[in-house]
């Protein structure tokens, strides 16, 4: 059984005799079943009886069925209710919409509204570049998707894509205090995706592409780039790459390793696998084998796919055609965007010494961290519940934040590596430990850190 996760915490309402073990008896039940009591809260209290409120995190849904059936077991004691705490938080969705400034009488509504809006509406029009100073333009924020890959659940359409759209608005706010709203489009035509986004951009001051599958993914991002005058980010290939950047420098640190000597495995070849690539590359990377499923690209194979042949030109200098697991044998450094229990022990320990494993696949990586951990020097996932998670957040919010500041269409590799020294330097030389290579996601002036990296590295600054 996997280990209980905060995304499966549930709550049960139990109703138990009143005596004074009650608590404890429900406490013991609940770690009998394996799972992490997180909280007891009585919520009645009677002559006879209590009410408790039972919160535990738990391993998955049927794993909450069998705590309700440890919890019923127990003599006297019924649970009238379980509910799913995700659940909870997503009723009614996450966001709103809340005025900035405030409506309290007449003066004020003829200010905001007509009719003294017209005169704004005016200026506008003969000034369109007066929309960034005078409207929500100038720190808004489109999170587009079609809904084609939606984390590791694929393709799931835009309505059930919408949960993921609202918590990345709000991570955008609480970590930068950029506005944003989820654009989830009923269509998967690439061109269609490149009009409508292109029709709503007068509102936006940037566009954060996400959940778009590859190879989509990469034309309507150029297109974009190519036909608007704000900002366009997909954050499921610049922003990983970002933070997986800041986190192999950090790594190599620990190893005391420098980026230009290492062999690097990538296993994934999709947009997070093509932009982390690139990005490495950036920085110094000489020797990078990218695996897809079957095997390494290399260039003895003929690839239909731009992106494949762009890779078998410029990555794996020894021109290796061999399988991941091959591929990992002397490897320095294992970086997976692919899924789940890719390696075993064998393959981690085939690696050379003091190697780097980021198994980044979610919710389940390409290998058990604990048993990578028995053979590699540094482990890092995707999850929150291991260290060194490798976590977005670390470098949307922040990144946005900058490129609004500098009011700047332009993305370059200069501005995405300084973003990642940023984040890395969040790390102390006095912090760094094998456990710890890379900041937390709660880390307050992480964001402030990135933008202010991205305004200096911008063009024209």
């Amino acid at each position: 059984m996997a280990a209980p996760s905060p995304g499966y915490s549930i709550t049960l309402r139990v109703e138990t005799p009143a005596n004074f073990t009650a608590t404890s008896e429900l406490a013991a039940a609940v770690a009998s079943a394996g799972a992490s009591i997180t909280a007891l809260d009585v919520t009645e209290s009677h002559h006879d009886r209590l009410v408790v409120d039972v919160s535990c995190d738990t391993s998955d849904a049927e794993h909450g069925e069998q705590v309700r059936a440890a919890l019923d077991a127990l003599e006297g004691v019924a649970v009238r209710k379980l509910s799913d705490r995700t659940f909870l938080m997503h009723l009614g969705g996450k966001l709103e919409v809340v005025p900035k400034v405030p409506l309290r009488n007449r003066d004020d509504l003829s200010r905001a509204y007509t009719p003294g809006v017209a005169r704004v509406c005016k200026a506008i029009a003969e000034n369109p570049a007066d929309a960034r100073r005078l409207t929500v333009k100038r720190n808004t924020v489109a999170v587009v998707t079609d809904g084609s890959a939606v984390l590791g659940l694929g393709n799931i359409g835009p309505a059930a894509a919408l949960p993921v759209m609202e918590g990345k608005a709000a991570l955008f706010k609480q970590f930068a205090g950029v506005d944003a709203w989820p654009v989830c489009l009923d269509t998967q035509d690439t061109e269609e995706i490149i009009s409508i986004v292109k029709a709503l951009a007068p509102v936006y001051g940037g566009v954060n592409l996400e959940d778009i599958a590859a190879p989509r993914c990469f034309e309507i991002e150029l297109r974009l780039r190519e036909e608007l005058d704000i900002p366009v980010f997909h954050d499921d290939q610049h922003g990983t790459a970002i933070v997986t950047l800041a986190a192999l420098q950090n790594a190599l640190k620990v190893v005391n390793k420098k980026i230009e000597d290492v062999r690097i495995v990538v296993a994934g070849v999709g947009a997070a696998g093509n932009a982390i690539i690139q990005l490495l590359r950036a920085q110094g990377a000489l020797n990078i084998v990218a695996c897809g499923r079957n095997g390494a690209i290399h260039r003895g194979e003929t690839y239909t796919d731009p992106h494949r042949a762009w890779l078998a030109g410029n990555t794996n200098p020894e021109n290796f055609s061999g399988t991941l697991h091959e591929a990992v044998a002397g490897a320095d450094v294992f970086i997976g965007v692919s899924g789940p229990n890719l390696l075993g022990e064998e393959q981690v320990a085939s690696m050379a010494d003091d190697a780097i494993v980021f198994a980044m696949a979610n919710p389940d990586p390409e290998v058990d961290p604990a048993i990578a951990a028995r053979h590699a020097a540094v482990v890092a996932t995707g999850r929150s519940d291991f260290p060194n998670q490798i976590n977005n957040v670390l470098a949307f919010p922040g990144f946005f934040r900058g490129l609004l500041d500098a009011g700047t269409a332009e993305i370059t590799d200069e501005m995405l590596v300084a973003a990642a020294t940023a984040i890395a330097r969040r790390v102390s030389d006095e912090e760094l430990n094998p456990s710890f290579i890379i900041p937390s996601v709660f880390d307050p002036h992480v964001a402030a850190d990135v933008a202010s990296a991205v305004v200096n590295a911008a063009p024209n600054r």
